[in-house]
């Protein structure tokens, strides 16, 4: 009886550790697959800084790695924004940097910030003084809200923002493009705000977004584009490289960008566990294991992407050695493989996505020499 009882007991703790797996690895994948968790606009997992000291235009913060990194940054707290430029300063515990321009509530000593790549806001009229129209794409699922900015070259470009982002993060390429005359079509997909849901709720790491970004190549062919190129951040990296090789109009593309591209979803799941700073590595791959189950991935068909095997089309390919969510390794690998179609830009000391934010000139000038012979 004793034995019996023993057994049970057992079963029951078995089963409450079995459980207590399964709810941490839902939680933790959901920081990669729920749009809803970047709200913000701060990286996951990037720490609130509190502010030292305000005088002139200069602001010291806490010190940490994202705080000391090189380029313009936004800072937001309750009711204001700002961007901070290069740092002037450093100490043990704090970083100065130049403060170029504030809006809002003043900001103050003791006042709690998040840094975050944001530093344009708004749309392209108000953050980079650009004509452009609200346009609804049809989806899949219903109407996708999208940014048309209108120039008068025949070949468009279709901006495909990150899961943990939404379309602001393609202001400020929006300019450049507009020197060089290419019209913009700025794209959302399911689960983006004032977009359709995901059936599901969640992310598919492009596999099923890709249809939405087909669906902005058709808007912009029946509206008279000639030939597209696919810009792609992040999980729209993926999403673009997934479009490319299945899409009818795969044919049409005269280009690809990809912005630190996630070409790795498990990799990427991990390091964006790790930076939330709040579980460890075993709570990682627990989320990437829950991933994987709840989206359906096909892991093979994600390597066969990453690989390169079926790009056909000349792709720039942005990234970052430092970036912590999607290995650099991956980029360089799929450099090497395809050497015939990809140009690898390393823009160092940036985190994962903000590359422009570190160095906008040689960004911005990587994309010029790109695009300039697809014109």
């Amino acid at each position: 009886m004793r034995w019996g009882t023993a057994a049970v007991a057992a079963t029951a703790v078995a089963a409450a550790a079995g459980a207590a797996v399964l709810l941490i690895g839902r939680r933790v994948s959901d920081l990669s697959l729920r749009p809803e968790l970047a709200e913000s606009g701060a990286p996951v997992g990037e720490p609130a800084l509190r502010v030292h000291r305000v005088g002139g235009d200069e602001v010291e913060l806490t010190r940490t790695v994202a705080a000391a990194r090189r380029g313009r940054y936004a800072l937001d707290w309750a009711g204001g924004h700002a961007v901070v430029g290069r740092v002037l300063r450093t100490g043990p515990q704090t970083v100065t940097r130049r403060l170029e321009l504030t809006a809002g509530s003043p900001l103050q000593s003791g006042t709690e910030v998040e840094l975050s790549p944001r530093v344009l806001r708004g749309d392209p009229a108000s953050a980079c003084g650009l004509d452009y129209l609200d346009v609804l794409v049809d989806g899949e699922l219903g109407a996708l809200p999208a940014w048309y900015v209108p120039a008068v070259r025949g070949t468009w470009v279709i901006a495909v923002h990150g899961r943990l982002a939404d379309r602001r993060q393609a202001l400020p390429v929006l300019p450049l493009l507009r020197r060089l005359k290419l019209p913009a079509l700025v794209a959302s997909y399911r689960g983006d705000q004032g977009a359709p849901a995901s059936p599901d709720g969640i992310g598919h790491f492009g596999e099923t977004e890709w249809r939405d970004v087909e669906a902005a190549i058709r808007f912009a062919k029946e509206a008279g584009a000639g030939r597209i190129v696919l810009y792609g951040w992040s999980i729209g990296g993926a999403t673009v490289l997934r479009c490319a090789a299945e899409s009818e109009y795969r044919g049409e593309l005269a280009g690809l960008i990809l912005d630190s591209p996630v070409l790795d979803w498990s990799a990427s799941v991990r390091g964006v566990a790790a930076r939330s700073g709040k579980v460890g590595a075993l709570a990682g791959r627990l989320g990437a294991l829950a991933a994987e189950g709840r989206t359906g991935v096909d892991p093979v068909g994600f390597d066969r992407l990453a690989a390169g095997t079926d790009l056909a089309a000349p792709t720039l390919l942005l990234h970052s050695p430092q970036d912590t969510v999607a290995p650099f390794a991956d980029a360089r690998r799929l450099a090497d493989r395809r050497p015939d179609l990809v140009s690898l830009r390393p823009i160092p000391g940036a985190a994962h996505a903000a590359l422009w934010n570190a160095d906008a000139h040689a960004y911005e000038e990587a994309l010029r020499r790109f695009l300039t012979p697809l014109l």
